[in-house]
């Protein structure tokens, strides 16, 4: 039953997918209206982030931010359900540019293996179908509540007519399969993970993320650490939307060395200031819907700042 439905959750989502580009932005311009007049979850949670990390904007400027987030995250809703149901060679047409290509194959040549840092910045889907198509590589992920949706993730983060699950092994984001990551690395392959995903109380370090402490996970650091991996950041960020469909620009960068210190404070102070400079090229294009900050440090009487609102 979770199998069928999930198939049937593809099946809707493959017609939606079959809306012109210029039907599905205005839907995704709607989306972001209908967000803002209801004052959804998306935009709450949008607004509180916004007031933690820019505090010194005017009450005007944070306005028309947050209005431009919810549309940009409104359209990745929509960009996103095309990218899962049409085929991967024609979505990667969308990238109008690549810088810093050859940083991967020149760290997959070396043998040390490579892990791919993918802030939640721009289309990470797209980017996801671009690394899929380069490489073989495991992609860390944080297994969803409902079976029902997890199905569903399975379904369209593969091309099948390129076999592209057989080229992509989803790892979930639990103590014995990161002992696949490590393996994976030893032996030269490519591991990719999103690294602005708050972990459980526990399981990271706090460290400053737009000078907010910020729970923030250690794993990169010690997979760095302990294997001598490179360590790429990556993401594909909007450059232009045309009348017809939108474009966007592949990037790959060195990550600092301090990420891979064997203390995790430093390492995760090193992670947060990357993703913050890569947030901060375009703040609109950066998830900000996410609930960054609900886990406090220990011992500072700080509450969640999203509680009751």
């Amino acid at each position: 039953m979770t199998r069928f439905a999930a198939r049937l959750l593809y099946f809707v989502a493959s017609l939606i997918g079959r809306l012109p580009w210029p039907v599905l932005l205005r839907l995704g311009d709607a989306l972001a209206a209908l967000w803002r007049w209801r004052d959804v979850r998306e935009s709450r949670v949008a607004r509180i982030n916004l007031e933690l990390a820019y505090p010194d904007l005017l009450p005007a400027e944070r306005a028309t931010l947050h209005a431009a987030i919810l549309r940009t995250t409104a359209r990745q809703v929509l960009e996103t359900i095309r990218l899962w149901t049409r085929p991967h060679p024609e979505n990667l047409r969308l990238l109008r540019e690549q810088h810093g290509t050859a940083l991967m194959d020149e760290a997959i040549a070396a043998g040390r293996g490579v892990i791919i840092a993918a802030p939640h910045h721009g289309n990470w889907e797209l980017l996801n179908q671009w690394l899929a198509w380069r490489t073989p590589l495991a992609i860390l992920y944080r297994p969803p509540e409902s079976a029902v949706v997890e199905h569903f993730l399975n379904l369209v983060r593969a091309d099948h007519e390129r076999g592209d699950e057989e080229r992509v092994t989803q790892v979930r984001a639990e103590g014995p399969a990161i002992r696949q990551l490590f393996k994976r690395l030893n032996d030269g392959g490519v591991v990719g993970i999103l690294p602005d995903q708050q972990p459980k109380a526990g399981d990271g370090e706090f460290a400053p993320f737009f000078g907010v402490q910020a729970l923030t996970m250690t794993l990169i650091g010690r997979l760095a650490s302990r294997t001598g991996a490179t360590v790429l950041f990556a993401w594909c960020e909007r450059i232009d939307t045309h009348a017809d469909h939108p474009g966007f620009a592949l990037h790959l960068q060195p990550a600092p060395t301090a990420m891979s210190d064997p203390d995790p404070k430093v390492a995760v102070a090193a992670l947060n200031a990357a993703v913050e400079a890569i947030a901060r090229r375009d703040p609109a294009q950066y998830q900000w819907t996410y609930k960054r900050y609900t886990l406090r440090p220990p011992g500072s009487g700080e509450e969640n700042p999203y509680w009751n609102r």
